[in-house]
């Protein structure tokens, strides 16, 4: 075989990777949005759930290497810069936006609709200690993040081009992973901050922003609340 031939044959193998990449990240993303924690670590004791938090991280590192060394691409793909003063700013004012939209929803709405709260699963979380709720809340705000706004969404554009139903799936991927711990009317306020968090990632796509906008959220409400 001739050098021509060999660089052809290495353009077309590249050119086969890059069209194949977006069908092959609809894997991880079916794979990470399954209760796979649940399903490898039973039980409500606190080593059980600091169990499930520890394999949540190895899956976002997991998936961090996907980025990087299978798709070889940079972090910035999903939205992972450097962050400057505005990250922290529209951190804020998507918290803010997210704590106002929830205080409603169960002020007014619920007791509207005469749906009740989930206390007893907000009540277990709360009675669990400040470090690991600390620890909850970050994995989260990181996980959540990583994987249903930088890499969902960027991926589901490429592979469809249509980056309003990208951010579509989105939400209600993210809003339906809320249901298997949570009682069926807290839909309305994981659909409420996902639509928010959307939003700000595709305003800035900074995934830094919307990890402080999740963070500082789930603060007041698991920490502050």
């Amino acid at each position: 075989m001739t050098s021509d031939e060999f660089s052809c044959n290495d353009r077309y193998m590249e050119h086969s990777l890059q069209s194949s990449r977006p069908f092959m990240s609809l894997l991880p993303m079916m794979v990470l949005s399954l209760p796979i924690t649940g399903f490898l670590v039973h039980g409500d004791s606190l080593s059980a759930q600091v169990g499930r938090e520890g394999i949540f991280w190895v899956l976002t590192l997991l998936l961090l290497v996907y980025v990087r060394f299978i798709e070889r691409r940079p972090m910035s793909s999903i939205g992972l810069r450097r962050p400057d003063w505005k990250t922290v700013l529209l951190g804020v004012v998507g918290a803010l936006a997210m704590v106002a939209g929830m205080a409603a929803i169960y002020m007014v709405i619920f007791p509207a609709l005469g749906l009740s709260t989930d206390e007893a699963t907000i009540g277990a979380v709360r009675s669990t200690p400040l470090w690991f709720r600390v620890i909850l809340i970050l994995r989260a705000a990181v996980f959540e993040e990583i994987l249903y706004r930088g890499f969902m969404i960027e991926r589901l554009t490429e592979l469809m081009r249509v980056r309003w139903l990208a951010a579509l799936i989105s939400v209600t991927a993210f809003t339906l992973a809320h249901l298997g711990g949570w009682a069926w009317p807290h839909l309305m306020i994981a659909g409420f901050g996902g639509i928010v968090l959307t939003a700000l990632y595709l305003y800035r796509r900074d995934l830094a922003s919307n990890m402080t906008a999740h963070f500082l959220t789930d603060t007041v409400g698991f920490l502050l609340g």
